[in-house]
Formats: C-alpha cells, structure tokens, sequence
C-alpha cells in the first residue's frame, strides 16, 4: 500500500524534501499557505541579496545559469534560480497552493502508549504500522471555508523559521506603540510590501529601525539611501555584532575545510582525534572546569584559544575591520568576538557604503539597553530628547520556536519543542515525535547546502536504508552536541545552530547513516584543504 507523506511548506527546504523523495518513489503532497513557492525569498526589501557566494548556495544537482555572473546574486535572481529547479524537477505539481495547515494531531489507537516506545515510531523505521498523522487544511483565501482533514503516514514540517510569527518586545503599559502617533510594523510586514509601495511609505518620512541584525542594517541602509540626510534614518540597537564586507564571508568559507575541523572537539571523538585537537592548538590549558562527559577529563581548551588557526584569523578580522570602519569613533566595537558570532551563526554582511551614511547624517546609530514610546516618537535610555519619528520598524527577529509548537495540537508535542533546548538529532528529528522530520530548522549561513543534505538523509530513511538508534541513543547524541556546542557558543548557544563549526563532520555522519564513503575528494590535499561544497555531494543521491 503507498505511503502517504505531506510536506508543509514550499520553501527551499519544502521544495528540496519533495525533490529527493520523488526520487525514491514516494508522492507527497505539499500543502503551501501561500499562492507562490519561495519561502523568504518570496518577500524580500528591494536590495536583498545572497549574503554568501552562490557556489555555497546552490542545489548541487542543479548549477546556477551561465547568466547568473555575481558572486552575490540579488533577490529577484535567487527566486528564478528556485522556480527553475522546481521546474526541472517537477515539483510544482505536487504543490497545493493557499493551503493553510493549522494544525496536526498524531493519532494511535487507544491501547498503545506511545510516549513509553523505545524506539522511534515504536519500530524504528519510518512507517508505524499503526500511527498516523492527522493534518488539518484551510483555504488560505477563504477563513470561512470548511477545512479538510487528510490522515497521512509521515509528515515534514517545512514552516521555516523566519516568517510569520514576529518577535515585537512587550512595553509597560503608557510606554508601547498604543502612545505613539505613528506607524509601527515589523520588518516582515515591510519586506511583504511591494517595492514601490515600500518606498512610497519611507520616502520623506523620519524613520526608525530597531535591531541590529540583517534585516535592520539592510532596511536602515535602503531607507537612509532614499530620504537622505533632510530625513535621516535612526537605528536603534542594544548589542553591536560584527558586520563584514561580503569579501570577508566569502574568505571565511574557504578557511572552512577538514584540516581546521580537527582543531575542534566533536562528540564521541576518539583518542586519536582528541590527541590532534591538543598538538594542533598550541593554546592549552588546564583548570578546574567540569569537563564534558565524553571528553577526556584535566586538559581542556578554552572558548578563545581552542580553535587556533581560526582565533588568529578571527583577531585579523576584527583588527582590520577596527582600522577600515569607524567603529571607535561611532562607539560601533563589539564586546565579543568574531569567532564566537561565527560559532553561533551570526553573519551579517555590510550593506554598500553603510558609514558613508552614518559619516554624511542620513543614517544615526542608537545604542540603547532600552526604549519606550512616546507621542511624537521614541524615548531612549540615556536621552532625555524623544527621538522624532513617523515610522517605527521592528527588525527583531522571530518566535520560531512558539510557531514550530503552535502548529501540534497537543500539549505534549508542543513540550516537545519548548522544554529543551537540545537540537534535533541530525538535525531533523525529534526522538519523541514519530513519523515526523523537521526540515529547515537547522540555521546555518549556508542554508541550502544544509538542508540539502537532510533532505538526501531524509529519503533515505524514508526508502527504509536504515533504521533509526533508539531513543535513548538518540536523546543521548543530542545532549552531547548540546554540551560540545555550549562550550564554544557559551551564552548565545542556538540549538538550532549546531553544524557551523562542524559542516563536514555533520555530512560525514549523514553520509555513514546511509552507507555512502563520506571522503568526496579526490586526492589527499583537496580533501584536507579544499573547502566543501554542495558540488561535492552530487551524485550522493544517485548512489543506491
């Protein structure tokens, strides 16, 4: 009997989850909220563009067009690049467009106790022989509508993480938006605009953002662009990060190959691997910190000398950025360091002449720990002058994880996802929820190539190849990479962001998971030395 399997979402990660497990036989159906695939790049501002070199986001079976010469393609080229692929591998027709999932509910029959399985699913495998998913569907155009209920035997959640649920800060009461005069919308409503009506909106009108992420320096860039220094642009922010030239992300992933992967602790490694992590580092230190349980005990490195070869890259960055840009004159010098912003997936590229506008008056640069609303604008804490301004934009992020919860219906998958803090086990699957992979959670600046290599994992397993560790084996390997990433990324520990420093360590395993050699290169040097790519995996799929 053919195995039902939805995936929700027609993003890169819906469309590549469809790719791959069309390829094993399988017929999904793609339930999409909205009428067009693309996910993000769908609704984007006016200057986006790729933030890494188009040879690290790529699908590897599918090369970027001839056309396409920049190394940093803009918006409207990354979405003709996606509908292409989704073209050549017809995957449109799987696809059911205005289709709101609004919730799903697993359902097992009334004598089986599923939270006490042992092992995933109760077998292992991917197919229970008795679970199914219950998967409820609106019409996106029309609320009143009657919803359809479709009963499935898997289900790959694809909702992305940076869509539709924003993160607004809660204000005391008399202190939030409800004071203000103005207009405040968050950076999706901004970024779902229309170009020119985006523009009509910000032109000639004092305009502040809050944050200091992509999505905030991008904005203020385009918006100080626009209006200029008659009404410039405010950003307000409460911690400064790294912000590099695109050059620099594009040396960073060639500095990322297996030889500087040696130079940092993984799980379960060996003997051998921990004795090279120590003669590669000539930074070593003992003290009285706990050790991890699976790490040898008395020697260990220390967040800011454990990866050598990248801590002294890290301080020549950080040195030549301090000497290119103002950052002590405009107050603008992170507290912490290049390294630890890479290690917790925090890229962020320069827009084009961005002190230019801070130097001329059309872009200013707040640093505040806080702020309130008032009627005519904003008060900051260490000014007593509001801040005058019609339009207040929130570039502060997502709740990902709420969103990921609100779509369970029941209590005890949403804590699931909210009472730990440990990742997915390859990054994909939740040892306590069967019949069920999460594709696109895992954050990582090369996100295609991420994903990409979950989705081949994903319709392997799903071709029966392998079978699952059980879950204590699974919860187990989750808490250690918990553990191995805290000790670099300490405070601002992601559980999302796991493979950043361990991109081909992570492909190593997924490779080993479906029997296939996980040595791509061709000779020794390259395979030391050469950085990874989606090029390398190209024919992993068609190996059987």
């Amino acid at each position: 009997m053919e195995k039902k399997i939805a995936i929700i979402g027609a993003g890169i990660s819906g469309l590549l989850a469809c790719k791959h497990i069309l390829e094993k036989g399988f017929s999904p159906i793609v339930f999409e909220a909205r009428s067009g695939i693309g996910g993000v790049w769908s609704q984007t501002i006016e200057s986006t563009k790729l933030q890494i070199p188009k040879k690290m986001y790529q699908f590897s079976d599918f090369a970027w067009p001839p056309s396409v010469t920049e190394t940093f393609p803009d918006d409207e080229q990354v979405m003709e690049y996606i509908k292409a692929y989704a073209v050549h591998f017809n995957i449109l027709p799987r696809i059911r467009f205005n289709c709101k999932v609004t919730c799903i509910d697993y359902v097992v029959p009334g004598n089986e106790d599923f939270p006490s399985w042992d092992l995933w699913g109760g077998i292992g495998w991917p197919f229970s022989p008795t679970g199914r998913w219950n998967v409820t569907v609106q019409d996106a155009r029309d609320p009143a509508a009657p919803v359809e209920v479709y009963q499935l035997d898997f289900v790959i959640l694809c909702i992305g993480k940076y869509s539709d649920l924003p993160n607004i800060p809660d204000f005391p009461l008399n202190s939030g938006p409800e004071v203000f005069n103005g207009k405040v919308l968050h950076s999706m409503d901004y970024a779902a605009m229309a170009n020119d009506c985006a523009a009509e909106l910000v032109t000639n009108k004092r305009v502040t953002i809050i944050g200091f992420q992509k999505s905030a320096v991008d904005i203020a860039a385009e918006v100080a662009e626009r209006n200029g220094v008659d009404h410039p642009c405010t950003l307000i922010f409460r911690t400064v990060h790294w912000i590099v030239p695109d050059y620099f992300i594009a040396l960073t992933f060639k500095s990322l190959n297996r030889f500087t992967e040696f130079m940092v602790h993984k799980p379960d490694q060996g003997f051998f691997i921990w004795l090279l992590v120590i003669l590669l580092s000539p930074l070593v230190t003992s003290h009285s910190a706990s050790c991890d349980s699976y790490m040898l005990p008395v020697i260990q490195l220390t967040p800011y000398n454990v990866w050598f070869q990248l801590w002294i890259f890290s301080k020549l960055v950080e040195a030549y950025l301090k000497r290119k840009q103002p950052l002590k004159k405009y107050n603008m010098v992170p507290e912490h360091g290049f390294l630890k912003q890479i290690s917790s997936c925090m890229f962020t590229v320069l827009p084009a002449n961005f002190y230019d506008k801070v130097e001329e008056g059309s872009l200013v640069l707040k640093k505040s720990e806080s702020f309130k609303f008032c009627k005519n604008g904003l008060v900051i804490d260490s000014e007593e002058t509001p801040i005058a301004t019609d339009i207040v934009i929130f570039a502060t992020g997502y709740k990902s994880d709420e969103k990921l919860k609100n779509i369970f219906q029941t209590s005890y998958f949403q804590k699931c996802i909210t009472e730990s803090l440990a990742p997915f086990y390859r990054e994909c699957i939740h040892p306590h929820i069967p019949q069920l992979a999460i594709l696109g959670y895992a954050d990582s600046p090369a996100f295609l190539y991420t994903t990409e290599m979950r989705s081949k994992w994903l319709a392997h397993f799903l071709a029966g190849k392998f079978k699952l560790p059980t879950i204590g084996e699974m919860e187990a390997d989750v808490k250690k990479w918990e553990k191995c990433m805290k000790y670099y990324a300490n405070e601002s520990y992601k559980r999302s962001c796991i493979s950043v420093l361990l991109q081909i360590y992570c492909n190593d395993q997924i490779c080993k998971d479906m029997g296939f050699n996980p040595r791509r290169k061709k000779w020794l040097l390259a395979e030391l030395f050469a950085p990874y790519c989606p090029d390398d995996y190209k024919y992993l799929c068609w190996q059987t």
